[in-house]
């Protein structure tokens, strides 16, 4: 996938550089920063769409109920990393993310993620549905509209 791609097919992307602590013994990055990585892309996702904001008026909010990680190439340090955030599917309750990480240096994806939101009521701490709100908060954002 090209850079231009990428960009059309993730509506979020950030840009982080990779820093020498985030390597680990083995000279390249450590497999607990990529899900850092996804957290940070989650999380401006989740800013854009104003997910948050039913967390603060109402206490309902997205808590992350799994992930993964499929690790295509080996990214180190000195690297500029662009990660990729999209939702590609909408349940009752959850929506599914899907993430990529592309390299500046090594111009291409080295890294895919998944991962399953849950809206949970935090009053009460029972899942709750995704509101109207923020499924149309979500649709706005994707190039094809989610159920």
């Amino acid at each position: 996938m090209t850079l231009e791609e990428f960009e059309k097919a993730y509506p979020v992307i950030i840009e982080l550089p990779i820093h020498w602590g985030d390597m680990d013994a083995f000279q390249h990055v450590n497999n607990v920063m990529y899900f850092r990585y996804f957290e940070s892309a989650r999380i401006a996702y989740m800013a854009e769409t104003k997910i948050m904001d039913e967390m603060k008026s109402k206490q309902i909010g997205p808590i992350l109920a799994s992930t993964e990680c499929r690790y295509r190439r080996p990214v180190t340090y000195p690297d500029t990393l662009k990660i990729g955030c999209r939702t590609v599917e909408m349940g009752e309750q959850d929506f599914i993310q899907e993430y990529a990480i592309f390299s500046e240096s090594q111009q291409t994806i080295t890294t895919y993620g998944k991962a399953r939101i849950v809206m949970v009521d935090y009053k009460t701490q029972q899942k709750t549905a995704v509101s109207d709100s923020i499924r149309q908060a979500i649709n706005k954002h994707e190039p094809k509209p989610l159920v």
